[in-house]
């Protein structure tokens, strides 16, 4: 598969899970990748990282890590996580990147239960030495499911985390990303208008260049069964690359093409000015709605008809 995408793209691969960690052969298809020419990252929860595993890592090309910290301590991420010790044994795995020179970034899911502990996660960000912090908006399918009735943040606090991540990426130390938030690309061109400001890359650095919703049209995730869905939380399959290759799926799928036409797309987000920059969560609209082309629901903007 990994041949397959080289042949015709030259995108990042994130090893993730799961946990790949428990791949004894997960080095082995890094420096495959790695061979290919292919960018290759690694998705961890952390708590197996040790000196070793950072070098192995590096040996196999691995550019960057990232992992999850979904509070400020451990009591909060710990809750969150099911496993008691987990919050310092990933603060150990931070340290062991860190010490070793593996660029680190922390992922974290944002939900009621760490909601007001986003400016202390990220001091905790800034003072362990990770590069960057991003802020996964959850969504409520596969495991988000389960827990979707009791953490889901109301659309109003969405906004409140997106004029906040806004604010806070004009003097952080580190890069600041919001992930299954695609309304944050018209949050930030309503206060840069505001602002007088042009949105460009020196303004706003890569945010400048990309786009909200990227499932199906800049991004896509591959199941350990070989399924090809939109993004991680798009439980639609494209096709399955035991059976077609990934560059057929990828040109030819009827699923993605239709994802690439925002003119298909219903409710709000089918009028909306925003649409092209924002485009609306495809994965939480069929959640909530089963339309994966329906408006997305955790979105407070109203647009004109």
């Amino acid at each position: 598969m990994l041949s397959d995408i080289a042949s015709f793209a030259k995108p990042v691969i994130v090893l993730s899970g799961g946990e790949p960690l428990v791949r004894a052969d997960i080095y082995d298809i890094a420096k495959y990748g790695t061979d290919l020419g292919l960018r290759m990252v690694l998705a961890t929860n952390g708590t197996t990282v040790d000196a070793e595993v950072v070098r192995k890592l590096t040996d196999s090309g691995i550019r960057r890590i990232s992992i999850s910290l979904d509070g400020a301590d451990a009591q909060t991420h710990d809750s969150f996580r099911g496993l008691a010790g987990a919050f310092e044994d990933a603060l150990r795995g931070v340290e062991h990147c860190t010490t070793l020179g593996m660029p680190v970034q922390i992922n974290t899911t944002v939900a009621k239960h760490n909601l007001r502990q986003l400016p202390d996660i990220l001091k905790l960000t800034e003072s362990i030495g990770a590069c960057a912090l991003h802020l996964f908006l959850l969504v409520p399918t596969g495991c988000g499911k389960e827990i979707s009735g009791r953490e889901m943040i109301s659309p109003d606090e969405y906004e409140e985390v997106l004029n906040w991540l806004y604010d806070r990426s004009k003097d952080a130390s580190i890069a600041l990303k919001a992930t299954c938030a695609p309304h944050y690309f018209r949050v930030m061109r309503q206060r840069a208008r505001a602002e007088g400001v042009k949105i460009t890359a020196e303004t706003h650095g890569f945010e400048a260049m990309t786009k909200g919703c990227l499932a199906g049209t800049a991004v896509c995730f591959v199941s350990y069964k070989g399924d090809v869905y939109p993004c991680g939380y798009f439980p639609v399959s494209a096709g399955n690359v035991l059976q077609r290759p990934m560059s057929e799926i990828w040109n030819e799928s009827d699923l993605f093409k239709s994802l690439r036409d925002t003119s298909q797309l219903h409710g709000k987000c089918g009028h909306c000015g925003y649409v092209n920059v924002c485009g609306g969560c495809r994965a939480r609209a069929y959640a909530e709605t089963g339309d994966y082309l329906g408006e997305e629901p955790y979105c407070v903007y109203e647009p004109g008809k």
